[in-house]
């Protein structure tokens, strides 16, 4: 359960990381799909913030998917060595993914967009698009994540089981 645990935040620091090298230094709007399209439409098309901007934008998203490989080997090396069945690998998996849905529902969409500053602060032409009336704007993708979870999750155990 402790390396379910440490993956999972392992898991919810990239996926911190990842959003703040694309919001913070790339600043690539191709990037940010997932972005509210009212956010989306006030945005400019932008050029580096300063010399180097982009360059360490794309550092933070390398270690940010460098923490992701890291957490999943860490999870499958645990499993294997401690003799995991499916249902265990299946079981840490599911736990794992469904925290970090719930961390990007009270983190990201709670916290980061709808009650701070962090958006305003890189774009400051969001500040009176974002705001709490916005949480919830991606409701229907959290609740096909949830579901696609399952059936990803369950493929991943299998091919835990093949170790």
């Amino acid at each position: 359960m402790l390396v379910t645990i440490v993956a999972a935040v392992i898991v919810m620091v990239a996926y911190f990381l990842l959003l703040y090298g694309m919001v913070a230094f790339v600043q690539d709007k191709r990037f940010m799909s997932t972005a509210p399209k009212e956010n989306l439409a006030v945005i400019p098309d932008r050029k580096e913030r300063f010399r180097g901007a982009h360059a360490v934008g794309w550092c933070i998203e390398v270690v940010a998917l460098l923490l992701f490989i890291g957490a999943i080997v860490l999870s499958v090396w645990d499993g294997v060595r401690h003799d995991f069945g499916y249902w265990k690998f299946f079981a840490r998996f599911i736990v794992i993914m469904y925290v970090m849905e719930i961390y990007d529902i009270g983190f990201f969409d709670w916290v980061l967009l709808c009650h701070s500053n962090f958006f305003p602060r890189y774009y400051p032409e969001v500040k009176g698009v974002v705001g709490p009336h916005m949480f919830g704007y991606n409701m229907k993708m959290h609740v096909i994540h949830f579901i696609i979870y399952l059936p990803i999750c369950a493929v991943v155990a299998g091919v835990c089981m093949l170790f």
